[in-house]
């Protein structure tokens, strides 16, 4: 019966290994991808999102926190490379740079990695106190959004990487223009004067609040544009956000909750 017993316990055991061992392998070459900065761009931009939620391997492949791999990133020392997965979930590991790596590699993943830590830091407090009052004349405050999941775009007319997003929020929006318990809110930079005839040409589907320059840099501790928050009903931050497909699967899980 003993026999038996660790027989069944060590196929147990392989079995596991196995299945571990699918998540442990890089969907890329980690060399390959950093040959070029080009390359390691192009690659980032399509498979990493270090703003959602993913599951984190250090170099030797032992799990580590989110903060812990974000962290690791800042000291520019590694990359950040999916890992293959039959599951839902993200998984990302560490692999060092190549001493032959162009530098400019090592400076974008520090500098990314940098901003989504301190974006990382703020989920989970209360949104600052605030009473805005968007293009239309609306007077939008803390009190007045209790109850509600409250979407944030934080942008201004010359980030580029704020307007490409714009099809994309504009689809997001609608999508929910349903549920009356989600607003979205949009907070920029640029003046009543500069905004109104900008979104005549380039129409959003958010509330746009105006003269948000000294908010976002002070009060919100912006660090890169465009960011985007996602507030529950209780007026926390659950999700701060760098990139559209990040926030369109945030939303999607919060908006069940």
């Amino acid at each position: 019966m003993k026999k038996h017993f660790y027989t069944f316990a060590l196929l147990v055991a392989f079995g596991s290994c196995i299945a571990q061992a699918k998540f442990w392998k890089p969907a890329v070459n980690p060399s390959v991808v950093q040959e070029t900065y080009v390359g390691w761009n192009n690659y980032q931009r399509s498979y990493i999102m270090l703003s959602t939620d993913f599951v984190a391997f250090d170099a030797k492949s032992n799990p580590i926190t989110k903060e812990a791999f974000l962290q690791e990133l800042t000291n520019g020392n590694y990359i950040p490379v999916q890992l293959e997965s039959d599951k839902a979930e993200l998984y990302y590991q560490l692999f060092k740079i190549e001493p032959k790596s162009d530098s400019s590699i090592k400076a974008s993943i520090a500098e990314i990695a940098f901003n989504e830590l301190q974006n990382l830091k703020k989920e989970g407090e209360p949104f600052p106190a605030f009473s805005f009052q968007d293009l239309n004349g609306n007077l939008i405050t803390n009190e007045s959004l209790k109850g509600k999941i409250v979407v944030i775009k934080c942008w201004y007319i010359h980030c580029a990487a704020c307007l490409k997003e714009f099809p994309d929020v504009n689809r997001l929006a609608n999508k929910y223009k349903d549920r009356k318990d989600i607003i979205f809110l949009s907070l920029a930079e640029d003046t009543p004067e500069q905004l109104k005839p900008f979104l005549a040409r380039k129409p959003l589907s958010y509330s746009v609040v105006p003269n948000m320059k000294t908010y976002m840099n002070l009060t919100l501790q912006l660090n890169a544009f465009s960011t985007h928050f996602i507030i529950n009903k209780e007026g926390v931050i659950v999700k701060v956000l760098s990139d559209f497909k990040s926030l369109e699967a945030a939303l999607a899980k919060a908006s069940e909750e």
